[in-house]
C-alpha cells in the first residue's frame, strides 16, 4: 500500500510539472508567432465573476451526461475513474483545485492565448477559433466522444475569451479551472465510492 502511495504522489507531482510545463510552451510559440499570451490576460473582479457564472452551463451539462445511460458515455466516465481515481484517491481537495487551476491556467493560456489568436490572425476570427479548439479536441482525444466534447468546450472557452466585446483570457482560465476541479472532485467521490 505505500508502494501505491508513492506512485500516487509521484503521479500528482508529474501531473502539475506536465501542465505547468504548457506555460512555456505558450511563451515559446508566442515567440515564435509573435504572440504575447499574457496580453489579453486582465485580472479584475468583473472577469472573475463572468469567469465563475459562465462555469454554470458547463457544469449542468457534466452532470446531465454522468446521469445519461449511454455506452459511449459510460464508457468514458468508466475510463476516467479507472485512469484518474486511483492516481489521485489520496489526493486532499486543495490539491486537487492546486492540479485544476494549473491546468485551466496552464492549457488556456497555450490555446487561448496563443494559438487562437496566431490563427484569427492568419485566417479569420472564426477559422482561428475552429482550428485552435480541433487541436485542443485531438489533444483530448481519449474516446472519440471524449474529442468532441472537448471540442465543443473548447469553442465555449473561446468564445467566452471575448465576452462582452472584451477580450480577457481570465474569464476562460476562470472556467476551465472550476470545471476541472469539480471533475476532479466527482470522480474521486465516484472511484471512493466504488472502493
Amino acid at each position: 500500500m505505500k508502494n501505491h502511495s508513492i506512485k500516487t504522489e509521484n503521479f500528482f507531482r508529474a501531473a502539475c510539472y506536465f501542465e505547468g510545463s504548457l506555460v512555456i510552451v505558450a511563451i515559446g510559440l508566442g515567440w515564435i508567432a509573435d504572440v504575447d499570451p499574457f496580453a489579453s490576460l486582465i485580472f479584475s473582479e468583473t472577469a472573475l465573476a463572468e469567469g465563475l457564472l459562465a462555469t454554470l452551463p458547463l457544469l449542468i451539462l457534466f452532470f446531465v451526461l454522468q446521469q445519461l445511460p449511454y455506452t459511449a458515455l459510460q464508457k468514458i466516465r468508466y475510463l476516467l475513474l479507472e485512469t484518474l481515481g486511483p492516481r489521485l484517491y489520496r489526493q486532499h481537495w486543495t490539491d486537487l483545485l492546486i492540479l485544476a487551476s494549473i491546468a485551466g491556467f496552464s492549457e488556456e493560456m497555450l490555446f487561448r492565448g496563443v494559438l487562437q489568436p496566431w490563427l484569427e490572425n492568419a485566417w479569420n476570427m472564426t477559422a482561428g477559433l475552429v482550428a485552435s479548439n480541433l487541436i485542443f479536441a485531438l489533444v483530448h482525444a481519449v474516446t472519440p466522444l471524449y474529442a468532441l466534447l472537448a471540442m465543443l468546450v473548447g469553442l465555449y472557452l473561446g468564445l467566452c475569451l471575448d465576452y462582452g466585446g472584451e477580450r480577457n483570457l481570465l474569464i476562460p482560465m476562470v472556467i476551465h479551472s472550476l470545471y476541472d476541479f469539480v471533475a476532479f472532485v466527482v470522480i474521486l467521490r465516484n472511484y471512493r465510492n466504488n472502493l
